[in-house]
């Protein structure tokens, strides 16, 4: 959902520009490949970094919370018969 933000940010700025500079500023300053140059180019790079730091982000919470939550990892279909 992140990277389709900041595709959707970045496609209305293109349409509009002034529209979602102060958003495109932010995200241009944590992601080292995305600048708010206005292109198109730039803003597919923005939604692939978007894309990747979701997915990553996404892991890592699903990864804590099955360690929170006591879900380890799943179970083999033999290991749940023998339970």
């Amino acid at each position: 959902m992140w990277g389709a933000a900041i595709l959707l940010v970045g496609l209305l700025n293109l349409a509009r520009p002034g529209y979602g500079n102060n958003f495109l500023q932010m995200t241009s300053s944590v992601y080292p490949w995305f600048h708010d140059s206005h292109t198109l180019q730039s803003v597919v790079i923005g939604a692939i970094d978007g894309l990747v730091d979701g997915a990553i982000g996404g892991f890592i919470f699903a990864w804590l919370y099955n360690i929170f939550a006591g879900h380890p990892g799943q179970m083999g279909a033999s290991q749940q018969h023998a339970s």
